[in-house]
């Protein structure tokens, strides 16, 4: 399987720029165009009270992440997926690990690869790539919840309330975020008695 992975990424290398349909298109958005329509999405974010317009908009939220600007690499990262969805993770992580390489200004890259690692247990691995998520994007609330699950998961949670607080300050209406601190908040007041 790596040999065919290292055959396509030799030819989406290959292909570059303007070469077709592996090319980027003039409809690619620009950064600072994104940058603005994502402001403006989690400011809605913050201000909703409704929790299903509240989904709706964090839906637009990964919409926007997902869009690299890269055909190459929203395919690599297409790949990616649909290797996480049969468990292959080595092969996921090896389109991520190109994805990171090509593009390491491209949040959801390392967010993604967060997820891998820590679906393969491999926390300081996920830990890593959610520090450098939220290095890019210090609102990106998925990489906070990983940040969370991987301190719950160790047995620190103070750490892991703190960071379902963070997302709530971004993201109010996250009903799973919610129960997490109003859970741990329950467990830490109780063993304070």
């Amino acid at each position: 399987m790596r040999s065919v992975f290292a055959f396509l990424t030799v030819l989406l290398l290959a292909a570059g720029p303007g070469s077709g349909a592996w090319a980027d298109t003039p409809a690619t958005t620009s950064a600072s165009a994104q940058k603005a329509r994502l402001d403006k999405l989690f400011s809605d974010l913050k201000r909703q009270r409704n929790d299903k317009a509240a989904e709706r908009i964090a839906a637009s939220i990964w919409r926007e992440w997902s869009d690299s600007g890269s055909a190459s690499i929203d395919l690599m990262m297409q790949w990616s997926q649909k290797a996480i969805g049969t468990q292959d993770f080595g092969v996921a992580l090896d389109f991520l690990d190109q994805v990171t390489t090509l593009d390491p200004g491209y949040a959801e890259g390392w967010n993604r690869r967060a997820t891998v690692h820590y679906m393969m247990k491999n926390y300081a691995k996920s830990m890593t790539d959610i520090e450098q998520t939220l290095r890019l994007e210090p609102r990106h609330f998925g990489a906070l919840s990983g940040l969370a699950q991987i301190m719950a998961d160790t047995g620190h949670r103070q750490s892991a309330l703190e960071a379902w607080q963070r997302v709530l300050a971004i993201y109010p209406m996250m009903r799973d975020a919610q129960a997490q601190v109003s859970a741990l908040s329950e467990e830490l007041a109780g063993e304070g008695i």
